[in-house]
């Protein structure tokens, strides 16, 4: 059979170019995706892995040679013109010098913990196995040799050593035991200060709400203010208590400190107490490295903030992100689909709903700060100013719901995404055929149950549709919170075993402002560049969670009403 030759033109005109041209675009797409992805989990998941610590001697000429300790961050390559320009003495003979990031840590001895150095002047480069970081709660990484271990002023170990033989190992195991004796009684003191006490703090406010209720009512009797005053005096003895148990804690954990060398020589005593966390990498094998990065990641997932947000974990910016997201969903999932019902369903198709239909359009495009802005004015100055003045004027001249919080971001957002939603719901209403209406009136229904019991159920993908879109918008959203509600650091969840357990008034933390605030307010930069990929990716990996969530559901609704739409 003879093929029939197809010239360009006739090739054009039945639009297989096009079809070509979108499947290569789609590609494109998907591969600069899936390229921007992996080079956020790079960045980011790469900054747990506990890397090897060098030691070396430092020589540049026009400047003294001092030994080196610190950990390799990357490596760039620079023009000797630019070092030349810089200041830095560099042999004619060069165009083009390798330098290195290298992470020094003792922050607090050096003033700053990260330095470049160029790595043709690196000479007597050794992985000592003895060579330790510790982790602290302030100052950042601590690089050196352990000497010495202490308790109460009195040597318990110690070692000249700077190899592994006994007494050194002897001296880390030591220091290791006190470490794990110190996180111990660190998380007591922190269930003491954080929720005991504060669960103290909070009822004494309570109780001082209701004598300035009692005052401003004039209903202060004497019988009521020795009902308070006998509550008050329990919580006291209760915080006395507390308090003394505090003490002796602070006491028994501050007993003990350890002496490191510094890479300059210096010799430094430090308490026990500030490490979070001690390992020596140059002497960990691939499985010890494997433990030490899980449980990095961990931390990461589970604990709070520390050092400026640079060092510790993100759990109050997810627990915040996820609690809003939720709010967020309940809320304009009802206001969405009643608007789209009324729409599609019961108003006249008249030029007033076309204009009703184009304003929700239009909203859609609005930019997010101006619901921001209007949050800000509407919800929180005004309403929230109106629900203090009538529910909570005891708390005056501090505000309750007059303030940014959880409610007025969640409300915010709900706004911003409510025109997702009703587009969404209106298109999934139009594909429902009109004798599915009519079989069901036929059958004696009235025109509510059949938009109850036949309609919706239906129209219900398309409902979950545009709950997803308005979720994979409202999750990544940061203008808007900044106004109305998220902070760099919470002193608190939002969720608590107070009543009423669920603070919609309070502030919190968000994973998008929380890499706003890393990426471009952190007074130390180099730290915090690797956690504002990893919070990134985390952020997708949570909007994508929430997202898959919501499409199983549609997937099941889909496939239960299929029969009815055939």
């Amino acid at each position: 059979m003879k093929l029939k030759k197809q010239t360009v033109s006739e090739w054009m005109k039945s639009g297989d170019p096009w079809v070509w041209l979108n499947a290569g675009a789609v590609a494109i797409c998907v591969i600069m995706v899936i390229g921007l992805l992996l080079l956020i989990a790079v960045r980011g998941l790469g900054h747990f892995w506990p890397a090897d610590i060098v030691e070396a001697r430092y020589e540049m000429p026009g400047t003294p040679a001092y030994n080196l300790v610190a950990e390799r961050v990357e490596t760039a390559e620079v023009s000797a013109a630019q070092l030349r320009e810089a200041g830095i003495q560099v042999e004619d003979h060069h165009d083009m010098m390798s330098r290195t990031l290298m992470k020094t840590g003792n922050r607090d001895v050096y003033g700053s913990d990260f330095r470049w150095v160029i790595d043709e002047y690196l000479t007597d480069l050794r992985r000592p196995e003895m060579l330790f970081a510790a982790e602290r709660y302030e100052w950042g990484n601590l690089y050196g040799y352990l000497l010495a271990v202490k308790e109460d002023g009195k040597v318990v170990a110690e070692t000249s050593d700077k190899e592994p033989t006994a007494s050194a190992l002897a001296t880390w195991e030591a220091f290791q035991q006190r470490i794990d004796r110190a996180l111990a009684i660190h998380d007591d003191i922190y269930e003491i200060e954080k929720h005991e006490i504060g669960s103290i703090n909070y009822a004494l406010e309570r109780i001082r709400l209701k004598q300035r209720g009692y005052e401003l009512r004039n209903e202060l009797t004497p019988a009521h203010l020795a009902d308070l005053n006998a509550e008050r005096a329990q919580y006291d003895a209760e915080y006395k208590q507390l308090q003394q148990r505090l003490i002796e804690l602070y006491k028994e954990i501050n007993r003990d400190t350890f002496v490191v060398e510094a890479m300059d020589g210096s010799v430094h005593e430090m308490q026990v107490a500030k490490i979070v966390r001690a390992y020596r990498p140059n002497s960990m094998g691939v499985f010890a490295k494997l433990g030490h990065y899980g449980s990095k990641v961990v931390e990461f997932l589970t604990a709070e903030p520390r050092e400026a947000n640079t060092e510790g974990g993100v759990f109050p910016a997810i627990f915040g992100t996820i609690m809003m997201v939720l709010l967020m969903t309940i809320l304009v999932t009802p206001f969405g689909v009643v608007a789209a019902v009324y729409l599609r369903e019961y108003a006249s198709q008249g030029w007033f709903t076309r204009i009703i239909r184009i304003a929700v359009n239009n909203l859609a495009g609005v930019p997010s700060i101006v619901y921001g802005v209007f949050g800000l004015g509407f919800f929180v100055y005004f309403l929230g100013s109106g629900i203090d003045q009538a529910f909570f004027p005891e708390a005056l001249p501090s505000p309750t719901f007059g303030t940014g919080g959880l409610m007025w971001a969640s409300i915010t957002l709900a706004l911003l995404t409510v025109p997702v939603v009703i587009v969404a719901t209106e298109e999934g209403l139009a594909r429902i055929p009109r004798n599915v209406r009519e079989g069901s009136l036929a059958l004696g229904a009235t025109k509510a149950e059949t938009l109850w019991r036949v309609v919706l159920p239906m129209a219900s993908p398309a409902i979950m549709t545009g709950v997803i879109l308005a979720v994979a918008r409202a999750a990544g959203e940061v203008a808007p919170l900044m106004l109305v509600g998220v902070v760099k650091l919470a002193p608190s969840l939002p969720l608590d075993g107070n009543y009423p357990f669920l603070h919609l008034d309070q502030k919190f933390m968000h994973l998008g402002f929380h890499i706003y605030d890393v990426g471009f307010q952190s007074p130390n930069v180099e730290a915090a560049r690797p956690l504002v990929y990893a919070t990134a990716l985390l952020l997708v990996i949570v909007i994508a969670l929430l997202n898959l969530a919501a499409v199983t559901i549609r997937n099941h609704l889909r496939e239960k009403y299929k029969s009815l739409e055939m």
